[in-house]
C-alpha cells in the first residue's frame, strides 16, 4: 500500500512538473502558388478532402453553418460522443490565417497558418498549433500519450500530405477545345517585338510584357482586351521565331518610345483553338489545332499572322487549370466553308 502511495505521488509530481503549454509545428514545401493553397485552406468546406482525422475516422460526424470562410468561418465534428469546432478569427489573404480550435472540455487551441512564396513559384506552407494554461488532466493524459508533438504531429505531416496532393492535381487539369473557324475582329494595338531562339522564347517573352504594361500605366493607356502575341514568322531551320508582345487599345496611340510601337490589325478569318489550363499544355494546343486544320483541309494564309491571347491574368487567376488562352490560325476562307460563332 505504501509503495503504491509512493507511486501515485511520483506519478502526481511528474505530471505536475510538465510544461503548461504546447506547440506543434509542421511545414511542406508545396509546388503551387500561396493564392491558391490559401484559398484551399480558408474554406473548411475543403478540408474533408485532406483532413487526416477524417480520413482516419470516416464515421466522424461534420456539421457546416452558414458561413465556412474566411473571418468568423466554422465547421463543427463529432467523435466518440464529443463535439469540436474549428472557427477562424483573422486573416492575411494569400499570407496567414488564424484559428481557435475547442475540442470537448479540453482547452481551446491556437492554429496560424503561414504562405510563404519561394522564388522557384513554390510556397512554403507552415501549419502551428499551441495551447496554454493546461489543466492537471491534459498534462496527464498528453505525458503518457508521448506529448503533444507525437500526437498531433503525424495527422499534420499527413494532412499537409494530401493538401499537396490536391492542389497539384487539380493545377494539371486542363481541356482543349477546337471553336472552329471564326472572323478575329482586328484593331489597333501597342505592342514591342524580337527574335528569338525558341528555347529563349519564354524568357524574353515575360521580359517584354511587363514592360509594355508599365508603359501603359506610365501614359495612363487602358487596354481594350487581353493581352497576346503576335507570331510574324517561324524559322524552322534555325529554330527560332519573330514575334511581338502586344496589347490592344480602342484607339491608335501614338507611342513616345523608340521601342514600344503602334499597331492595326485587319480583321481575318482564323481557326480558333481555347485551351483552359496551365500555359504548359500550350503545344498540345497547338498541335490539336493544326492537326484539325490539315484534317479538315483548311488552307493555311501564309500571309496572315498567328495570334495567341491571354485571356485571364495569372495574377488574378491562381490556379493553372482555370487559365484561359485562345489560339487563332490564319486560313483562306473558301465559299463552302462555315463560320463559327
Amino acid at each position: 500500500m505504501f509503495l503504491l502511495l509512493i507511486a501515485i505521488i511520483a506519478i502526481a509530481i511528474y505530471v505536475a512538473v510538465q510544461p503548461n503549454d504546447y506547440t506543434v509545428t509542421r511545414s511542406k514545401t508545396i509546388q503551387a502558388p500561396a493564392s491558391l493553397i490559401y484559398n484551399e485552406v480558408i474554406d473548411f468546406k475543403n478540408w474533408e478532402d485532406w483532413n487526416a482525422w477524417i480520413e482516419e475516422k470516416p464515421e466522424m460526424t461534420i456539421t457546416y453553418p452558414e458561413q465556412t470562410k474566411g473571418i468568423d468561418g466554422a465547421y463543427y465534428w463529432t467523435d466518440n460522443g464529443e463535439t469540436g469546432t474549428m472557427t477562424t478569427t483573422d486573416n492575411n489573404p494569400n499570407k496567414s490565417i488564424t484559428q481557435v480550435m475547442q475540442f470537448g472540455d479540453y482547452p481551446s487551441s491556437d492554429v496560424i497558418w503561414s504562405f510563404i512564396p519561394n522564388p522557384d513559384g513554390s510556397t512554403a506552407v507552415k501549419w502551428t498549433i499551441s495551447g496554454k494554461d493546461l489543466p492537471f488532466g491534459f498534462k496527464a493524459y498528453s505525458a503518457f500519450s508521448g506529448g503533444m508533438d507525437k500526437q498531433i504531429g503525424p495527422y499534420y505531416e499527413r494532412s499537409l500530405d494530401l493538401l499537396d496532393r490536391k492542389v497539384t492535381e487539380s493545377m494539371k487539369q486542363h481541356s482543349i477545345t477546337i471553336n472552329g473557324v471564326t472572323e478575329h475582329g482586328g484593331g489597333f494595338y501597342v505592342y514591342n517585338t524580337t527574335s528569338s531562339k525558341m528555347e529563349t522564347f519564354k524568357g524574353k517573352m515575360e521580359q517584354m510584357f511587363p514592360k509594355l504594361k508599365q508603359y501603359f500605366k506610365d501614359n495612363n493607356i487602358t487596354p481594350s482586351g487581353a493581352p497576346f502575341v503576335i507570331y510574324h514568322k517561324w524559322d524552322l531551320e534555325n529554330n527560332a521565331v519573330m514575334f511581338s508582345c502586344a496589347m490592344p487599345t480602342a484607339d491608335r496611340i501614338i507611342t513616345s518610345q523608340d521601342d514600344i510601337l503602334t499597331g492595326q490589325l485587319q480583321p481575318f478569318s482564323a481557326l480558333k483553338t481555347t485551351l483552359k489550363g496551365n500555359y504548359s499544355h500550350l503545344e498540345k494546343a497547338w498541335n490539336t489545332a493544326m492537326s484539325y486544320q490539315t484534317d479538315n483541309n483548311l488552307v493555311a494564309d501564309k500571309t496572315g499572322v498567328t495570334l495567341e491571347v491571354y485571356v485571364t491574368d495569372p495574377t488574378n487567376t491562381p490556379n493553372p487549370s482555370d487559365w484561359i488562352t485562345e489560339i487563332y490560325l490564319p486560313i483562306l476562307i473558301e465559299n463552302n466553308t462555315t463560320l463559327s460563332n
